[in-house]
């Protein structure tokens, strides 16, 4: 079974990239897709692997040609997922995960409603700051204004969370990402009994949709309350 798309939103200094990583490396089949976008590389990351390096004319030509399946514009710079890595993760028999912004993700969802949306939070204010304060330090310095910008989206961010199918909580990582491996697992599982396919339940695939149900929106009220209510927000 292939063909699933997977939404993963969180605000910056949530920890995702490694997430994702670990994600990567627990769960077989699942492509990456290398987002696009107009800003300058940081650090050590190279062209084609955390992202797509180009000038925002040659992104603007892009967008006219209809080449993406979302694009947003954040913090000045150009972001977006060009259509081509949904045909080529299918071609491969993969499914497929992208990591976007709340902007993307509202346009996927419009684009394709069946697509698995997940959503990350940070544990509390606190700990978002100071993600955030040493990566503005690893890029080169601590700009207050940056900072400052970025807490600020986080909020309206956060705000967006129950737009997602699944919310977790990125406060202990091995956790988060066992959880973000089980909601993988389970979704795949879910659409091979749909098409009249798949195994039947072992207890590992028990664990893993339990764990999935888990992190449903709809099942997270306790968890989500205190880190919501830590950023100024209820249920």
């Amino acid at each position: 079974m292939a063909g699933l798309l997977f939404i993963l939103s969180a605000p910056s200094g949530s920890g995702k990239s490694t997430l994702v990583s670990q994600l990567r490396s627990m769960v077989p089949n699942l492509d990456f897709s290398v987002s696009w976008t107009t800003r300058a590389p940081r650090g050590s990351e190279q062209e084609g692997r955390e992202y797509h390096f180009i000038n925002r004319e040659e992104f603007e030509r892009m967008i006219a040609a209809n080449d993406f399946l979302e694009h947003a514009d954040v913090f000045g710079n150009y972001y977006g997922t060009a259509r081509t890595s949904l045909v080529r993760a299918a071609a491969r028999g993969n499914d497929l995960l992208l990591d976007i912004d709340v902007q993307g993700a509202a346009q996927v969802r419009r684009n394709m409603p069946q697509a698995v949306s997940i959503f990350i939070l940070p544990p509390n204010p606190d700990v978002l700051e100071r993600r955030l304060r040493n990566r503005s330090r690893a890029e080169g310095g601590v700009d207050e204004s940056v900072v400052q910008k970025r807490l600020a989206t986080a909020r309206q961010e956060i705000e967006k969370y129950h737009e997602y199918r699944y919310v977790l909580v990125n406060d202990v990582l091995e956790r988060a990402a066992e959880e973000l491996s089980a909601i993988v697992l389970a979704e795949r599982s879910y659409a091979e009994a749909r098409e009249g396919g798949g195994q039947p339940e072992n207890p590992e695939l028990h664990r893993a949709r339990t764990l999935a149900r888990q992190c449903l929106l709809e099942n997270s009220a306790e968890r989500l309350q205190p880190v919501l209510a830590s950023f100024g927000f209820s249920l």
